[in-house]
C-alpha cells in the first residue's frame, strides 16, 4: 500500500524524484450540470450508473464535495489552478449575461482563464506526464487567439467535431471521418480511449470533461426508448431523455474503465469523478423539469446547496479503501494539490503558494481524517434560474448566504438540514455574525469584486437580459 504520509511529504519537499513506473496515471472525469442525486449511488432511483456505482464501490465516496461555483467557466477554472474563481476574478459563465436594469451592477469581472496561471496541465507536463484534454473547455476569452486547453498545457485537445449540432454529429460528418457513432459522448469516449492507448507506456493526465448532461437535452434513442418505458410521473427523477444522457456519461466512464483494466493500467491509475456545478432545474425562468436535486434546494445558477454540491468519487487502488464513505467537505480547487501530491510533480512555487486548494489524500486513505477550514463561494452575478448576487460560507455543519441586492443573511445548519428550509439567522446572531465576519475576512483577503447599486436600476425590467458582445 502507497503511504499518504510519505506522498505528502514528497509533495512539501518539491520531490519529483519518482520513477515512471511509481508515478500514477490521473483520469479527472467531470460531468456537467450534473446534480448531487444524479447517480444511483447518490439516491436517484430512476438514472442508471452501473460503472460509477462500480467505482464508488472500490473507492470513497464523497457525500459533501462542492464544486467552487454555482455555474460553470469559474468551476472548471478552479479546477486548473487550485485557486478560487474570485482570487481570479473568473466568477460567472463565459461570456456571462448583462442584465442592465437589476438592482446592482455586475464588476468588470475576467472573461477567461489568464496565460499566467499555472495550470495542472503545465504543472504535471512539466514533470513529465503526458497530458490529454477530451471534450469541454469553456475558458477561453471571447475575442483571443491563439486560446484552448494546449495553450494551457495540454498536448492534445479533442473536442466534438466541428458543425456538430447539440449532442449529434452530422450525417455527413460520420461518412466524411468514417465515425462509428453520430452521438458526440461516445465520439469523445472513442477520443478518450486512443489517447490512453497512446499514453500507455508514461504516466499520463487525461481531464475529460463531458458536455453532459448540459443542455441541449438530447439522448440516444434507444434509450431514450428504455428509460420512456420506466417512467413515474410522481417520482423525483422522470425525464426519460435527460437519464439517457445519464446513461451515456455513465456507459463511458465505463468503456475507459474497462480499457484500463484490459490494458493493465487500473492498480496505477488515481480517478475521480465529479461535477462542475449542480443539475440545471429551471432554465429562463420555465421550470422544463429536466431533473431535481432534492433533498437539496434550487439547482445551478442558485445560491444553495443544489446549485453547488456534486456527486464526487475518488479511487485509487493501495490508497482508497473499497466502498467507503467520506463526509469531508471538499471542493474543486483540492485536485490541484493532490494531483501533484500524487504525482511527486513540484509544480511553480510561486502559483503553489497561492493556492486555495487542500491535498486530498490523507482523506483518500482515511475517509474520516478532516480538513481544518471554511469553504467558501462568490457570485456577484445573475443567472437564470437564480436568486441574484451572492456570497457564502461553510463552517462545519454551518452555512451562511449573504446576499448582495438587500444584504440579507439566511443562516442554515446543513447537519440537520441539508434542505435549507429553516433559517436560523434570527435565532443564532453571534453565529451569524461570527460566519458573516470570516466570509468579509476572506473576501478581503483575495480581493473579491463586489457588485454596486445600479444607478439604472428599473424593478419593471430588472430581469431583462442584453446580449454580451463580448
Amino acid at each position: 500500500m502507497r503511504s499518504a504520509t510519505l506522498l505528502l511529504s514528497l509533495f512539501i519537499l518539491g520531490s519529483s524524484t519518482l520513477s515512471a513506473n511509481d508515478r500514477p496515471n490521473i483520469i479527472l472525469f467531470l460531468a456537467d450540470d450534473l446534480g448531487w442525486t444524479g447517480l444511483s449511488s447518490f439516491g436517484s432511483d430512476f438514472y442508471e450508473t452501473p460503472n460509477l456505482d462500480r467505482l464508488a464501490s472500490k473507492g470513497v465516496k464523497f457525500t459533501n464535495a462542492y464544486a467552487a461555483c454555482t455555474v460553470c467557466s469559474p468551476t472548471r477554472a478552479s479546477i486548473m489552478t487550485g485557486m478560487y474563481p474570485a482570487r481570479l476574478q473568473l466568477t460567472d459563465f463565459i461570456a456571462g449575461q448583462n442584465r442592465p436594469f437589476a438592482k446592482t451592477t455586475i464588476p468588470d469581472w475576467t472573461k477567461g482563464l489568464e496565460k499566467d496561471y499555472t495550470t495542472i496541465a503545465e504543472a504535471l507536463k512539466g514533470g513529465g506526464y503526458r497530458t490529454v484534454h477530451v471534450g469541454k473547455w469553456h475558458l477561453d476569452f471571447p475575442d483571443q487567439p491563439n486560446q484552448g486547453p494546449t495553450a494551457h498545457g495540454f498536448d492534445v485537445s479533442h473536442d466534438k467535431p466541428k458543425g456538430t449540432r447539440g449532442y449529434y454529429i452530422k450525417d455527413e460528418i460520420v461518412q466524411d471521418l468514417g465515425l462509428e457513432t453520430n452521438y458526440s459522448t461516445d465520439y469523445l469516449t472513442d477520443k478518450a480511449i486512443e489517447e490512453i492507448e497512446r499514453s500507455k507506456e508514461n504516466p499520463f493526465f487525461l481531464y475529460f470533461a463531458y458536455n453532459a448532461p448540459h443542455t441541449p437535452i438530447q439522448g440516444r434513442d434507444d434509450l431514450v426508448a428504455y428509460f420512456e418505458k420506466k417512467v413515474n410521473p410522481k417520482a423525483t427523477h422522470r425525464n426519460p431523455t435527460y437519464a439517457a444522457m445519464v446513461k451515456s456519461l455513465d456507459l463511458s466512464v465505463g468503456r475507459v474503465l474497462d480499457h484500463l483494466d484490459a490494458i493493465g493500467l487500473s492498480d496505477n491509475t488515481l480517478i475521480v469523478f465529479t461535477s462542475d456545478n449542480g443539475g440545471l432545474t429551471q432554465r429562463y425562468g420555465k421550470h422544463d423539469e429536466f431533473t431535481e436535486n432534492l433533498p437539496l434546494r434550487r439547482g445551478k445558477g442558485s445560491a444553495y446547496e443544489g446549485g453547488v454540491r456534486v456527486p464526487t468519487i475518488a479511487y485509487w487502488p493501495g490508497v482508497t479503501q473499497p466502498g467507503t464513505v467520506s463526509a469531508t467537505p471538499v471542493i474543486t480547487t483540492d485536485y490541484y494539490p493532490t494531483f501533484l501530491a500524487a504525482s511527486g510533480v513540484k509544480g511553480h512555487h510561486g502559483h503553489n503558494a497561492r493556492m486555495d486548494g487542500k491535498n486530498l489524500i490523507p482523506t483518500f486513505e482515511n475517509p474520516n481524517h478532516s480538513i481544518d477550514r471554511n469553504l467558501f463561494w462568490h457570485f456577484p452575478h445573475y443567472h437564470a434560474g437564480g436568486d441574484g448576487p451572492y456570497s457564502s460560507i461553510r463552517s462545519g455543519g454551518w452555512r451562511l448566504v449573504e446576499f448582495h441586492e438587500d444584504g440579507k443573511l439566511e443562516l442554515y445548519r446543513l447537519e440537520n438540514d441539508i434542505g435549507e428550509s429553516f433559517d436560523l439567522a434570527t435565532s443564532h446572531p453571534e453565529k451569524r455574525a461570527h460566519l458573516q465576519a470570516e466570509l468579509h475576512k476572506w473576501r478581503r483577503s483575495i480581493a473579491a469584486q463586489m457588485p454596486k447599486p445600479n444607478p439604472n436600476y428599473d424593478p419593471e425590467n430588472a430581469t431583462k437580459v442584453a446580449r454580451n458582445r463580448n
